[in-house]
C-alpha cells in the first residue's frame, strides 16, 4: 500500500496559510497591501480584542468585480503578475496571489466591494475556505473586509497568541509602517472603538512623520535629499544629540516598500560613528528609490526581507546620502548650563534650618529698632544675617566682605560680630555692617585662595548657617589640640569640570563628580524611599516609546508608580508623564522613561530579581551632576565630605571608581625632590 498521499484541500490550505498568516497583524498587513495595490487613498483599519475576534479593512480603492470575486479567494490567483518577466519587475506590494486564501482558511470572512462603474456592489461571505453566500448588494466604492474569529478552527494556533493589548500593538506597528511607506494615503486606525491614527494623507513625508511619532520626534529630523550611482535616498534621519536607546525607530523603505536590511542599518550607524554616545542608536525614515531589477523581493513569505544584487553599493548610497544631510543640516546646538541646586540646605551646610523663626538682618540704620518677628509664640534664638537668595538662574548668595588678600586671622578679627539675639525681643546696640553680594565665582575664588591648613597655622574654623548664611570666625587665635584628628579632606579646584582635586593630610584625591554623586543618590534612594516621592508636573509630558516598551510600562504602572513616576498610557505607543521623583528635578523624563521600560522588558520573566536596583541605577543617574556641569567649590566640597568616608561609595552603580588618590610621597617622586 503506498505510503505518500495527496493532502486534502482543507489540510494543505491549512499548512499553507500557517507560513502567511500567524497573527492578526499578518491579515491585516495583507489586507493593506492589497488596498494600497488597488489604488485607494483613504484606508480605514479598525480591530476589536487585538484582532483575534474583529478586523476590519476599508479602503476607497477600485473594488472586486463579482465574477472575480470567488477566483480571489483561491490560492495562486492574482492579477498583479502573469509570466515570469513579470518577477524582475514588481512595483506592487502584494504579488504572489495567497493572501486572501490564508485568510479565509483560518477565519470568518466577510467582503463587501464594488466598482466605480458598476450599479450594484457584492456582499460576499466565506468561512474555513468553504464559500457561504455571494450575493448583490448596496456598498460604496471600494472594498470592505471583516475577518471573525481568526483560528475558530485551529485552536492550537490561539494559544500561541499573546495578550490582546500586545496582539493591538503589532497591528498598530504594522499600520504605522505603511502610513510611512505612503504619505499620499489617508490611514486611519481605530481599536476598541478609539482612534488612534489618523494621518492627513497630503504626501508630505514629514507630516506623515509627524502623525505616527509626534513633534518631538520630528523635530529632531534632518532631511536626507541624495542619489549615489542611480540610487536615490530621501526622508529623514535625526540628529546625533537625539540619537535613540535601540534600533526600533530606524525604518527603510525600498520602492514604497518596508524592509529589514543589515547592509542599510550597518550604513545607517556607520554614518554615525563617533557621533552618538556608545549605547544610543541613529533613527530615521528613509526612502531608498531603486530599479526593480536589482532587488529581489520575493526571498521569503512576508516579503520583509530583501536581497539587492549589489550589497556594498546600497551600503555605499546611505552612508554617503546620511553623511551629507548631517554634514549639512546639523548645525550646532546651543547649550546653556543652569545652575541647579544638587543638593538640599541641610546637606550642603550641615545646619539644621528651623522653619518658624523669620530671619532679617539688621543693618546700621534699623540697628537701634530691630526685633525679629516670630511665627509663633515660642520665643526661640535668632539668627541676625540675612537669608541669601539662591536662584537657579543666577545663583547669588549674600556673603560678608572679606578680602581675600589679608591674613585669616586679621580677616577675621576685622569682622563684627554676628551673634544670636538673647530672645526674641532683644535690641542690638552695635552697628552691623551691610555685606555685599558676591556671585558664585567671587566666592568659588575666594574658597580656592584660603590656604590650607597645616600643624602650626592653628585652625581657621568656616561655618554655614541658617539658611545658607556664611559666616567667618575664629573661636580662638589659635587651637591646640592634643588628640590626633583624623584629617579632613579638603576641596583644591576642578579638573576639566569632571574631576575634583581635593588634599587630605599628604594624600591628593581625584573625585569623579558625576561618579560621586550618581553612587550617593542611588544609597539614598535604597536607603530613604521618600526620596522618590512624586512631584507633579503643570503639564504631562508625553513620551513616544516602542510599542514592545508601551506594553511593558502599561503592564506595570502600579510598580512604577512606587519608583515616583506618576504615567497614564496614552494613545499607543504615547505615554503621558504627570509626575517624577523629586530627587530628578527638572530632569527630561523621556529617556528615563524608555530605560525603565528597558528595564521591565529585560525582567519580564521574573520582573522582582534585581529590577528595582536597575530602575535606582537609571534614577540615579539621571539625576545626578553631569561631567561639564558648572559646579561651586561650596557644592564640590559638600559632595566630598558626603563619600569620601563612606566605604559604601567606593564605585558608581556601574562600575567605575569614584576616587582614587596619590600620596604626598609619589608626588615628590616624580619631581625628583626624593629618591
Amino acid at each position: 500500500m503506498s505510503e505518500i498521499k495527496v493532502l486534502s484541500k482543507e489540510v494543505s490550505e491549512l499548512i499553507a496559510a500557517g507560513e502567511v498568516i500567524d497573527r492578526p497583524s499578518a491579515v491585516v498587513k495583507e489586507l493593506l497591501e492589497n488596498a494600497v495595490d488597488a489604488g485607494a487613498n483613504v484606508i480605514t483599519v479598525e480591530i476589536k480584542n487585538g484582532g483575534r475576534t474583529y478586523l476590519r479593512v476599508t479602503d476607497n480603492g477600485k473594488g472586486i468585480s463579482a465574477e472575480d470575486l470567488p477566483t480571489a479567494f483561491l490560492r495562486h490567483a492574482t492579477s498583479k503578475i502573469s509570466d515570469k518577466n513579470d518577477l524582475e519587475n514588481i512595483l506592487t506590494l502584494g504579488f504572489r496571489g495567497e493572501a486572501l486564501a490564508s485568510v479565509c482558511a483560518v477565519a470568518k470572512v466577510n467582503v463587501l466591494t464594488k466598482r466605480v462603474n458598476d450599479d450594484y456592489g457584492t456582499n460576499y461571505i466565506i468561512e474555513g475556505g468553504v464559500e457561504k453566500l455571494n450575493e448583490q448588494s448596496g456598498c460604496p466604492d471600494g472594498t470592505t473586509f471583516v475577518v471573525r474569529d481568526l483560528f475558530y478552527n485551529v485552536p492550537a494556533r490561539l494559544k500561541f497568541l499573546k495578550k490582546d493589548t500586545t496582539e493591538g500593538n503589532y497591528v498598530a506597528e504594522i499600520v504605522t509602517k505603511l502610513t510611512l511607506s505612503h504619505p499620499e494615503i489617508s490611514f486611519k486606525f481605530i481599536r476598541d472603538n478609539k482612534v488612534e491614527l489618523l494621518s492627513a494623507g497630503d504626501g508630505k513625508t514629514y507630516t506623515a512623520i509627524y502623525s505616527v511619532f509626534g513633534r518631538e520626534f520630528a523635530q529632531s529630523l534632518v532631511p536626507v535629499d541624495y542619489t549615489w550611482k542611480g540610487i536615490h535616498i530621501s526622508g529623514y534621519t535625526v540628529r546625533p544629540l537625539e540619537s535613540k536607546p535601540n534600533r526600533k525607530f530606524q525604518n527603510f523603505f525600498v520602492n514604497s516598500r518596508y524592509i529589514k536590511s543589515l547592509a542599510c542599518s550597518c550604513a545607517l550607524e556607520d554614518a554615525y560613528r563617533n557621533q552618538i554616545m556608545v549605547g544610543k542608536f541613529p533613527a530615521c525614515v528613509l526612502y531608498i528609490d531603486i530599479a526593480p531589477n536589482t532587488v529581489d523581493v520575493n526571498v521569503h513569505p512576508t516579503k520583509i526581507q530583501v536581497r539587492f544584487s549589489n550589497e556594498s553599493l546600497m551600503h555605499e548610497a546611505v552612508y554617503f546620502a546620511v553623511k551629507d544631510a548631517l554634514l549639512k543640516n546639523d548645525k550646532p546646538n546651543e547649550i546653556k548650563f543652569e545652575n541647579k541646586r544638587n543638593f538640599t540646605d541641610k546637606e550642603l551646610y550641615n545646619v539644621p534650618v528651623d522653619n518658624g523663626v523669620q530671619l532679617r538682618f539688621a543693618t546700621q540704620d534699623n540697628a537701634q529698632h530691630t526685633q525679629v518677628q516670630p511665627h509663633n509664640t515660642v520665643q526661640q534664638p535668632v539668627y541676625s544675617p540675612q537669608q541669601p537668595t539662591y536662584s537657579s538662574q543666577s545663583a547669588v548668595h549674600s556673603y560678608p566682605s572679606v578680602p581675600v588678600n589679608e591674613p585669616v586671622h586679621q580677616q577675621a578679627a576685622s569682622q563684627p560680630e554676628y551673634a544670636p539675639a538673647a530672645d526674641v525681643h532683644s535690641v542690638r546696640q552695635e552697628p552691623v555692617r551691610q555685606p555685599e553680594k558676591l556671585t558664585v565665582e567671587d566666592i568659588n575664588k575666594y574658597v580656592s585662595e584660603i590656604p590650607l591648613p597645616d600643624e602650626d597655622d592653628g585652625e581657621k574654623t568656616f561655618k554655614y548657617i541658617a539658611d545658607n548664611s556664611f559666616e567667618k570666625k575664629q573661636e580662638t587665635s589659635v587651637i591646640v589640640d592634643d588628640t590626633a584628628e583624623k584629617p579632613k579632606p579638603v576641596v583644591v579646584g576642578e579638573l576639566f569640570r569632571t574631576f575634583v582635586v581635593a588634599q587630605c593630610g599628604d594624600e591628593m584625591i581625584l573625585m569623579d563628580k558625576h561618579a560621586a554623586h550618581e553612587r550617593y543618590i542611588f544609597e539614598r534612594i535604597k536607603d530613604d524611599k521618600n526620596q522618590l516621592e512624586p512631584q507633579m508636573l503643570l503639564e504631562p509630558v508625553m513620551v513616544v516609546l516602542s510599542y514592545d516598551e508601551y506594553d511593558a510600562l502599561s503592564q506595570n504602572v502600579e510598580r512604577i508608580r512606587e519608583l515616583g513616576f506618576e504615567i497614564e498610557p496614552d494613545v499607543a505607543p504615547t505615554v503621558a508623564v504627570k509626575g517624577v521623583p523629586i530627587i530628578l528635578g527638572d530632569e527630561n523624563p523621556s529617556e528615563v522613561i524608555s530605560d525603565l521600560a528597558k528595564n521591565f522588558i529585560a525582567n519580564k520573566l521574573d520582573p522582582q530579581i534585581e529590577l528595582f536596583d536597575d530602575l535606582y541605577h537609571s534614577l540615579a543617574c539621571k539625576a545626578a551632576i553631569k561631567a561639564h556641569d558648572k559646579t561651586s567649590i561650596v557644592e564640590l566640597q559638600a559632595l566630598l565630605d558626603k563619600v569620601y568616608d563612606n566605604d559604601d561609595i567606593r564605585y558608581c552603580p556601574h562600575g567605575r571608581p569614584v576616587l582614587i588618590k596619590l600620596s604626598k610621597r609619589d608626588i615628590e617622586k616624580q619631581f625628583r625632590r626624593i629618591v
